[in-house]
């Protein structure tokens, strides 16, 4: 197979090299209004191309790469007290996966993925509306897990933030106590 970045032969969809150098993840740490820290390791232009895989059938494959290249290595640089949990934000499966699901499993060594217990009754795409949209069009998420767990949010991208505040605020009406979010791109500077 070839790389999908610089089309060399490879045994994965993304070669080790351009890994180590066009991949080289960047974490940057950015506060939402509501007070929640989210985690992102590339800005959105740098990746957007690989982003858009989740639409492919090769996508879980590079979002799988992409998990364990940023997400997990900055997961294991801490030590987190045993019991927290990745919770994807929507892991509905729409097209043979979910890639907030992929994104969560690649971090099991780090934390239990608890599949399924955020799910949006909404299902309008939010992919390049404004936050005017985003915010008169909420996710209507629906909660399915006990209070008191310490957890981990977990998703492809942050733009606004509206997503992931609202999912804050229903865990924290379901007594959930949401440590911070954990996304592979950062889009506020593209949006």
């Amino acid at each position: 197979m070839r790389c999908r970045l610089c089309l060399s032969l490879s045994r994965q969809c993304i070669c080790q090299k351009c890994l180590q150098t066009t991949l080289t993840p960047t974490p940057s740490q950015r506060i939402l209004k509501n007070g929640l820290k989210v985690y992102s390791f590339y800005k959105y232009s740098e990746i957007a191309p690989l982003l858009h895989t989740k639409h492919t059938i090769s996508g879980s494959e590079v979002f799988s790469i992409l998990a364990r290249h940023a997400l997990l290595s900055f997961a294991k640089s801490f030590n987190f007290p045993v019991g927290v949990y990745a919770i994807p934000v929507d892991d509905r499966v729409d097209s043979g996966y979910s890639h907030s699901a992929v994104l969560a499993h690649e971090l099991r060594s780090v934390f239990t993925p608890l599949y399924g217990v955020m799910r949006a009754r909404n299902t309008q795409s939010y992919s390049g509306k404004t936050l005017a949209f985003r915010e008169q069009n909420p996710r209507d998420f629906l909660l399915k897990c006990k209070s008191g767990l310490d957890v981990v949010l977990v998703d492809d991208i942050v733009t606004t933030g509206t997503t992931l505040m609202e999912a804050q605020r229903v865990l924290e009406k379901s007594e959930v106590n949401l440590l911070f979010a954990l996304v592979l791109a950062d889009a506020k500077e593209d949006f």
